[in-house]
């Protein structure tokens, strides 16, 4: 007897345990592929540029960015899916792991869900996540991602709007910044808006046949230059600004020509997407420069909690 009403029982669990793990899955996949571009580096940003960090904080800043990236990236992969099915077939939305009409309500869930969230930590995050929410609609919805020049402004001001909440959620004052982080906020958006096209070369195939007009399709081999070039002064001033020792300052500038040479004699899809990881390397070094100021000029400031 008792038998027979534990084998439904147990298969009624592990459907639901399945379902969850599948639901779970799904929503990785979603932002799989921007997680060492974008949830990494954004991390790295908040504990570096906190004025005083609790290593608890981690997984909050973490799920944070995640969440809220997570939005983004739904609603990129609902507008158009013609380069997902092309060359982008893992995705949940071409994988058949979630249907497109389920995926388009799940990404307008996203935004008040993400934003009660984010309002348990303040009300400032609340409205930096609002704020990438409008940022989100501009770039996919309002198809500013067609244009460098809104893809490279709306990739800024959304890397700036993720980049206030991380600090928020890492820092002690979860609702204003200190003057350290607010800088290096406001130099890492700039920094990410006039060199995030180091992306699109990889994908310049898929670009090309949803006719977007990214920088390597509209400048051709220039475009390599115009990474190259502000590679190479961002880490000069990034240098300056952070008051770093000339040993780590001729390593970081040796670490952009190294991630920016790759670019330059890159020919093929595969050899872009090393120089892109080296490109990430880069980007991640340059948003660490700030803990870098603070535990040469403060000491070390991360608080550890039983």
């Amino acid at each position: 007897m008792i038998s027979t009403i534990t084998k439904p029982l147990s298969r009624g669990t592990a459907n639901v345990v399945h379902g969850i793990f599948h639901f779970m899955y799904t929503l990785f996949l979603f932002n799989k592929a921007d997680i060492k571009t974008t949830v990494i580096p954004i991390s790295l940003l908040g504990a570096a540029s906190a004025p005083i960090h609790d290593i608890s904080s981690a997984p909050h800043v973490v799920l944070w960015v995640f969440l809220n990236l997570l939005q983004f990236c739904v609603s990129n992969q609902t507008i158009d899916g013609s380069e997902d099915a092309l060359i982008k077939t893992w995705r949940p939305i071409p994988a058949k792991r979630i249907s497109h009409s389920q995926a388009v309500a799940l990404r307008w869930l996203l935004i008040p869900g993400v934003a009660l969230y984010s309002m348990l930590y303040s009300k400032q995050t609340m409205y930096a996540s609002l704020l990438f929410s409008i940022f989100t609609i501009m770039h996919n919805e309002l198809e500013g991602h067609r244009y460098w020049y809104m893809k490279n402004l709306t990739n800024g001001l959304g890397f700036a709007a993720l980049g206030f909440g991380a600090v928020l959620i890492a820092g002690v004052n979860h609702e204003r910044p200190d003057r350290v982080a607010a800088l290096s906020i406001i130099f890492s958006s700039c920094i990410f808006a006039t060199t995030t096209h180091g992306q699109d070369f990889k994908d310049e195939a898929g670009d090309r046949a949803i006719g977007r007009r990214t920088i390597p399709i509209v400048f051709g081999a220039m475009a390599k230059y115009m990474l190259f070039v502000p590679m190479l002064l961002w880490s000069a001033g990034l240098c300056r600004m952070w008051t770093v020792d000339t040993a780590t300052s001729v390593g970081f500038l040796a670490l952009a020509l190294y991630a920016g040479s790759h670019y330059l004699s890159a020919r093929s899809v595969k050899e872009f997407q090393v120089a892109y990881v080296w490109y990430n390397v880069w980007l991640s070094c340059a948003y660490a420069m700030p803990a870098y100021y603070r535990l040469a000029n403060h000491g070390a400031s991360i608080v550890f909690k039983p």
